[in-house]
């Protein structure tokens, strides 16, 4: 089966960027022809590993930018403000009218196999673009509510054209389903697959240290977990909150940290390649998101044996924890509450274990062999769907696993 994922940028370090390799990996894995297309490149090597069989180019090469005396019009239009992404696309300014027209250049070449697309914009254009002979399937990470209006009406028209739009959360699919109604697009919940890394390694729970990972941006709420934990730390000096990642709230979570003498029990550990290795040194973990497209950073924490304590924020994290079974659930926002349960598993190291032997299991639901197997399902019942369709509308059949042209 040919296979071709669509990137905006896939030298980024991401949640969207993560996922999709993830998911390339196990399908090279289990010997699919699969390529990984980034729309725009920034580095020399991506930040997560490849498999080997996994092939990964580039449409704009940012390393090597084209010259105004080399290639005028290419300088030209990098400069210029793309026509046929949405403004109200969230990432509208890293596409230009150079990324249009590599895009829908690459798009037309298309003539068979899979495409799966990675957010609004690249979703919208594949509509658009793709010849029907392609299966094109739209990844969605967020919730339909969470696209601004003008985008909405963007999807509500052309996602219809699409053979499927696969979505992370039960939720996430009765949304789209109402929102695409009858339109013959398939709406079809896939959730994100851990890691290929071999069985992960289970936490002691013996540690004072409680981990929490994002990116470090308001909706994440760090602020409202630090504050959380603040309480914690004064009856439990032993304890530390290690908070994983970067972002624009880094200086203002440091001030926080130091007006509230937080320092020596607060740390913000910046990004890290080895968080795997970070999470299985854990006893808790904790999310204070205001929303998640589906919190998969949960289900790693689980897979290492941490008990998770997260925001009941829509709409991931009560897909992924039973409250009380393999973790806690905290009304959103409300910060006493986060307190209290963070309080519980600081103090009752039996529950720790209790709910952490229970989120390990839980967490094997996520397994990439078992995501993996979702996806090949999946699409091979859509391919077996478009050949028949095109052999009824008299284009006559064609081998679903054959590569497409890639002239450039």
């Amino acid at each position: 089966m040919t296979i071709r994922f669509l990137l905006l940028n896939a030298y980024a370090v991401g949640g969207t960027v993560r996922t999709v390799v993830n998911q390339a990996n196990a399908l090279a894995a289990a010997s699919h022809d699969v390529e990984v297309v980034s729309v725009r490149r920034h580095r020399a090597e991506p930040r997560f590993p490849l498999h080997p069989g996994v092939r990964l180019r580039p449409l704009v090469d940012g390393t090597a930018p084209p010259s105004r005396w080399t290639h005028p019009l290419a300088y030209w239009r990098q400069d210029r403000p793309s026509r046929l992404v949405p403004e109200a696309e969230v990432r509208y300014d890293r596409f230009d009218r150079l990324t249009d027209r590599r895009l829908v250049r690459y798009l037309r070449s298309l003539r068979d196999g899979v495409l799966i697309t990675t957010r609004p914009a690249l979703n919208l254009l594949s509509a658009r673009f793709t010849p029907p002979s392609v299966v094109r399937v739209g990844q969605e990470h967020l919730h339909y509510s969470h696209h601004k209006p003008e985008l909405a009406r963007e999807i509500d028209r052309w996602y219809r054209r699409l053979d499927a739009v696969t979505v992370l959360t039960a939720a996430d699919e009765d949304a789209y389903r109402q929102r695409l109604g009858n339109g013959g697009v398939r709406v079809v919940c896939v959730p994100n697959p851990l890691s290929e890394q071999g069985t992960p390694r289970l936490s002691t729970l013996d540690r004072p240290l409680i981990v929490s990972a994002g990116r470090l941006v308001k909706g994440k709420q760090f602020g409202k977990l630090i504050k959380a934990f603040e309480p914690v730390a004064q009856a439990h000096p032993e304890w530390q909150l290690r908070i994983y990642g970067a972002g624009p709230e880094h200086d203002r979570l440091r001030k926080l940290i130091h007006d509230r003498h937080l320092y020596n029990h607060v740390y913000l550990m910046g990004a890290t390649q080895e968080f795997d290795r970070e999470l299985a040194k854990a006893a808790v973990f904790a999310l204070a998101s205001r929303r998640e497209g589906f919190g998969m950073v949960l289900a790693e924490a689980m897979s290492h044996g941490v008990p998770p304590v997260s925001f009941d924020c829509p709409h991931g994290p009560r897909e992924i924890i039973t409250d009380g079974h393999d973790g806690l659930l905290v009304p959103p926002g409300d910060v006493e509450g986060m307190t209290a349960a963070l309080t519980r598993l600081v103090q009752d190291e039996a529950l720790r274990r209790k709910l952490g032997g229970h989120a390990a299991e839980s967490a094997r639901r996520y397994a990439p062999d078992r995501i993996r197997a979702r996806w090949e399902q999946l699409l091979a019942e859509l391919l077996a769907a478009k050949d028949k369709r095109l052999t009824a509308a008299g284009n006559g059949s064609r081998p679903s696993g054959a590569a497409a042209p890639h002239g450039q």
